[in-house]
């Protein structure tokens, strides 16, 4: 009488001859896996904050030229109003001596 096993029976065969060995394959591609996915986001993060400071650095010295032209534009109004402030006690003066005299 033949011996005759089903595929079922084979596999079962096999995971048990090699179940440790399937087992500790497993285990191991899996922490590859695992450390793999890891240093990925290290890096994709170490990636993004580098982007992140180049983009604030930039943002910072766009800032500080505003700041910069903000701080001349000031300046100069402040100059123009302070013109006009002498121009006017100037005048008024003249007003004021050209009074007395007449």
């Amino acid at each position: 009488m033949p011996n005759h096993t089903t595929v079922l029976q084979e596999v079962g065969q096999a995971f048990r001859d090699h179940g440790i060995t399937a087992a500790i394959t497993a285990l191991i591609g899996g922490t590859i896996a695992l450390l793999a996915a890891v240093s990925r986001r290290a890096f994709t993060n170490d990636a993004m904050l580098s982007r992140l400071d180049r983009e604030l650095l930039a943002e910072r010295d766009r800032v500080d030229r505003q700041r910069a032209e903000d701080r001349k534009s000031d300046a100069d109004r402040l100059n123009r109003i302070e013109t006009d402030i002498r121009a006017m006690r100037n005048l008024m003066f003249e007003a004021f001596q050209r009074g007395h005299s007449d």
